[in-house]
């Protein structure tokens, strides 16, 4: 199959642009939380720029390698990024920045009240899940597909509204924690709850139902927003049987296994979060207990 794909170029494979845009946002938070940070603010943590730059690697992974193109042809591909992006890359940038700058994001005039809005738990848990469950109904699907500007805000909507749900779990400032341990872990639990649907309904059809991968003039079109127009209409003969060309297996199983992905790779996250957050509250709470007096242990 790669072999197959180098036929679209360096350009579609790798998105150089991309590349570079990301490498700006590293040499950014470089900047602003080294040399340009301000006096007496402190230094982000080992810890917190390695999760800040495994984050950049991520997102560069899911939108502009190979996997991109990919999850064109493979609805397979098309998940695992979905279930990478809007579930893991969050936390991940969400743990890289430190306090001071969330501070001043959080009491910015403009953003301030979108803050205090959007990270109200249920809100944000009813949102996520919803743009996530409406993206993949089949007409919504195909057209943001078949649309680059549709494709952008869509999902880009959808991300916003994921980091929204994961600052109600993960929140950096006391200000925007709003639920105590057991309702973080409830509020995981209902997170898989309300996302089951959505993959059940992809694991579960009979038939492919998105156009864009089992009709080759939908599927032409999507990957319109990922190679090249030139490369694309140089190629228009070879690709007229659809993705059935590059991909491995038929297009039912591969349907049925991006929904199967998309459940375990969540199932798979959110068990850790929800495994994060009870031991940390356990050895919080553990701290707090009184030791046994002196004279009581050695009655003992």
């Amino acid at each position: 199959m790669w072999l197959e794909l180098q036929i679209f170029g360096f350009r579609a494979l790798w998105s150089p642009l991309y590349l570079l845009f990301i490498l700006l946002l590293s040499a950014g938070y470089f900047y602003i939380t080294g040399p340009g940070r301000e006096k007496g603010a402190d230094k982000p943590t080992y810890l917190q720029q390695s999760m800040f730059y495994l984050s950049m690697l991520l997102l560069y992974a899911i939108k502009g390698s190979p996997i991109d193109l990919i999850g064109h042809i493979m609805f397979t591909a098309h998940m695992t990024q979905m279930a990478l992006y809007y579930l893991l890359f969050p936390i991940l940038v969400i743990k890289g920045i430190p306090f001071w700058i969330w501070k001043k994001l959080y009491e910015m005039k403009g953003l301030h009240p979108i803050f205090k809005l959007g990270t109200k738990p249920l809100l944000s848990l009813l949102l996520f899940n919803g743009f996530f469950s409406m993206y993949h109904m089949p007409a919504i699907f195909d057209f943001t597909k078949s649309n680059e500007w549709a494709h952008a805000i869509t999902t880009t909507v959808i991300l916003v509204t994921a980091f929204f749900m994961w600052l109600s779990v993960f929140p950096p400032l006391k200000e925007m924690d709003r639920l105590s341990p057991i309702l973080k872990i409830g509020f995981i639990f209902a997170n898989g709850v309300l996302i089951t649907p959505a993959c059940g309904l992809i694991i579960f059809a009979g038939s492919p139902i998105y156009e864009t991968y089992s009709q080759s003039g939908a599927w032409i079109q999507a990957m319109s927003l990922c190679v090249p127009a030139d490369v694309l209409n140089s190629l228009s003969q070879n690709l007229s049987s659809g993705p059935n060309t590059f991909a491995p297996i038929p297009l039912i199983e591969d349907q049925q296994l991006g929904g199967i992905i998309m459940k375990i790779t969540q199932e798979i996250i959110f068990g850790s979060v929800i495994a994060y957050i009870f031991f940390s509250w356990f050895n919080r709470e553990r701290e707090t207990i009184d030791p046994i007096p002196n004279h009581l242990q050695s009655e003992s």
